[in-house]
């Protein structure tokens, strides 16, 4: 029997970017938990969300006017507000160095990755109930700098940003609003044999991370009870990659695995 304070029973869930990826692993994982899902996406997603029991919705974040409408088609779905509001759609688009970052490049990254999520914050809260949850995905390069990221992780940073203001702004009506920052995850956006390599050599855990094993769950608390008096926040899971340089690391660099000077 599920806890109460982990029961997913009954909540309405809306996703955007819920057809592939984290998002696909998070919306399984809450039609597994008892949650009644809309998938939100630019990609016709109507045959995957019946595979695995979800609604469908289409939604271009980019657009403001699409995602105010995909909120309204949601609520003619459900006929009840949401429980629980996940910010999840994003693109890559890594590579080039500040100097070599085209414009189109720039607009793309920041009108999915930054933009969609403003506008998801700021039409969302009129379509959940009060002491729902607001979950954003961001990204472990909001905090950890890699050369060739810079308009990618400026607009996971302001992701970050606008996460905190929004907790600010809802909590007298008990709504949370999180952040979830993964580091390299397999999938399309993160499974290459680069992507892997930094993962096992730069993380604690010295792993890639899985989509439903290692991050659906956290989202699931998120959603949850569990995590009423949690917000404003932004939550690594990058497998320890923060913590700083692991003995695997340290050895590469000094060839032993003891700490420089000792």
């Amino acid at each position: 029997m599920t806890h109460e304070l982990f029961n997913l029973t009954g909540k309405s869930i809306y996703i955007t970017g819920g057809s592939s990826g984290i998002g696909y692993a998070v919306a399984s994982v809450m039609i597994e938990l008892g949650a009644t899902v809309i998938i939100a996406d630019i990609v016709d997603a109507s045959a995957i969300a019946t595979k695995i029991g979800a609604h469908y919705v289409f939604c271009n974040v980019a657009d403001e006017a699409s995602v105010e409408k995909s909120f309204h088609d949601t609520e003619k779905l459900l006929n009840t507000p949401l429980d629980a509001i996940i910010l999840n759609a994003g693109v890559g688009d890594v590579g080039p160095n500040i100097t070599e970052t085209e414009q189109a490049i720039i607009e793309k990254i920041t009108s999915i990755n930054q933009w969609g999520v403003l506008f998801g914050l700021k039409h969302g809260p009129a379509f959940i109930r009060d002491g729902g949850s607001i979950i954003a995905t961001s990204s472990m390069a909001s905090k950890i700098n890699i050369p060739g990221t810079a308009v990618y992780s400026a607009a996971k940073a302001a992701v970050n940003s606008m996460v905190e203001m929004s907790a600010l702004e809802l909590g007298s009506r008990a709504i949370r609003v999180n952040a979830v920052c993964p580091g390299y995850v397999a999938t399309s956006m993160g499974n290459s044999a680069e992507e892997r390599a930094m993962s096992e050599t730069f993380t604690a855990l010295g792993r890639h991370a899985q989509p439903k094993e290692d991050i659906a769950g956290v989202y699931a608390f998120l959603c949850s009870n569990a995590s009423q008096y949690i917000t404003g926040q932004t939550l690594d899971l990058d497998g320890g990659w923060s913590c700083g340089p692991n003995p695997r690391l340290i050895k590469i660099v000094t060839g032993t695995g003891s700490p420089p000077g000792s």
